[in-house]
C-alpha cells in the first residue's frame, strides 16, 4: 500500500516513538502490550499508518507535532526489543535521546503514568534489552502502570501476559490517552515539561 505524500517526511527522521510489546493476536490486550496499544492510538490520532516492515519491526513514517517521526512496533518479542531499536537508530542516525519508549510498569498502580529522561531497566526485560543494545540509559520513556499481582507467589511472567480486569479497563483506556498527550508534550516542549505535567 502506498502512503499519501503528506505521510512521508522530507529528509531524515527527527524522532522515533517505540511501543514495546509482543507481536501476535494472543498478546494483543495483555498488560505487557500497553506500549503497542499507545502506538495504535498515536497512529490513528496522527494519521500515520504502520504497515512497513524493516528493522525486525512494523513501522510508519510521518509528521506530527511539527517533527518528522517514525512509529515503531518491534516484532522481536519483548526480551529482544533492543535489537529492533538498534537497527532502526543506526539506519536513520537518530540519537537515543530522541527516542521515546512506551512500556508497562508493574510497580505502578493501573493507569498511573511516569515519565523519565533516563534510568535503569527496573526489572523490565524489554528495557534491559534496549539498554544493552544502545549502551546508554539516556532515552525518554513513558511508563504505564499495569499493577502487580496481589499474591506475591504469582508468577510475574504469567501476570504481565494476562489481560486487564473489568474494573481496570477504564483506568487503562484513560492512561493510554494520557500517554498520547505525554508523547506530544515531549515532542513539543521536551521531557522536563512532560515530567512536570504528567508525573
Amino acid at each position: 500500500m502506498f502512503f499519501a505524500k503528506k505521510h512521508r517526511p522530507a529528509g531524515p527522521v527527527d524522532w522515533v516513538i517505540a511501543g514495546l510489546g509482543n507481536p501476535g493476536r494472543a498478546y494483543q490486550a495483555t498488560r505487557h502490550n500497553v506500549g503497542f496499544l499507545v502506538l495504535d492510538r498515536l497512529s490513528g490520532r496522527w494519521g500515520i499508518p504502520i504497515k512497513k516492515l524493516k528493522f525486525q519491526s512494523l513501522y510508519g513514517l510521518g509528521v506530527a507535532c511539527g517533527v518528522r517521526l517514525l512509529l515503531l512496533y518491534p516484532q522481536t518479542y519483548m526480551n529482544r526489543s533492543g535489537e529492533a531499536l538498534r537497527d532502526c537508530l543506526r539506519f536513520y542516525k537518530v540519537p537515543p535521546e530522541r527516542v521515546v519508549i512506551i512500556y508497562d510498569d508493574v510497580s505502578l498502580p493501573p493507569g498511573k503514568l511516569r515519565v523519565r529522561a533516563r534510568g535503569s531497566d527496573g526489572g523490565h526485560n524489554g528495557i534491559k534489552s534496549v539498554l544493552y543494545q544502545l549502551q546508554t540509559d539516556v532515552f525518554p520513556r513513558v511508563k504505564i502502570g499495569v499493577g502487580g499481582p496481589d499474591n506475591p507467589d504469582f508468577d510475574m511472567a504469567d501476570w504481565v501476559l494476562s489481560g486487564f480486569s473489568e474494573e481496570e479497563g477504564p483506568m487503562i483506556r484513560e492512561a493510554l490517552d494520557r500517554a498520547c498527550g505525554t508523547v506530544e508534550e515531549i515532542l513539543r516542549r521536551g521531557v522536563k515539561s512532560a515530567m512536570n505535567r504528567y508525573n
